[in-house]
């Protein structure tokens, strides 16, 4: 899963415009959007700098933002 800062993301036409773009690249991919603090995850095959293109090309500005590696993904506690 990727999760990006969308600080201009204001309202529910922005998260519906960010969703909208986001599944005309990937209309499998699973969206999520938190307004509150203004986060986006997107789980997709596409690559995350893609997908940072289309948030652009819809009029926002995201920024990549880092989460901890899962212990169910490739390590044994998180912290691999």
């Amino acid at each position: 899963m990727l999760r990006y800062q969308v600080d201009d993301m204001t309202c529910g036409h922005c998260a519906q415009a960010i969703t909208q773009a986001l599944k005309g690249l990937d209309p499998r991919a699973e969206v999520s959007v938190d307004l509150g603090p203004k986060q986006v995850a997107v789980t997709s095959l596409f690559a995350s700098e893609r997908i940072e293109h289309v948030i652009r090309a819809a009029g926002y500005t995201p920024r990549a933002v880092e989460t901890a590696p899962s212990a169910t993904k490739g390590g044994c506690c998180g912290s691999c």
